[in-house]
């Protein structure tokens, strides 16, 4: 059984017991939180396509770390002949949270 979930704007593919990562949730670490816009749900075969989400269908999942960080993104700046370069970075904050159930 699985479920495609609205989570933060991003849509992800869960089955219970996946660990995923996704953007930064308010709940704080060892927090139950439950996800209710489910776009897809299959269950053994038997698919239900929400219009646009699954009526009843809930995904409940456990927030494992809520301070995790993804790969550092370089940011490169260059203006030719000029002799300006300049490079940032910054490591986005994420949630990794583990899925219960889907229900």
């Amino acid at each position: 059984m699985y479920a495609i979930v609205d989570i933060a704007g991003q849509q992800f593919k869960v089955e219970a017991g996946n660990e995923i990562f996704v953007q930064r949730l308010p709940q704080a670490k060892g927090e139950a939180v439950e996800f209710d816009k489910v776009l897809l749900l299959d269950n053994e075969g038997k698919v239900k396509i929400g219009t646009p989400y699954v009526k009843g269908a809930l995904v409940k999942a456990t927030v494992l770390d809520d301070e995790a960080r993804a790969d550092k993104v370089l940011v490169f700046k260059k203006i030719r002949r000029k002799g300006f370069q300049k490079c940032n970075g910054h490591r986005q904050l994420l949630s990794k949270i583990k899925i219960n159930e889907i229900a």
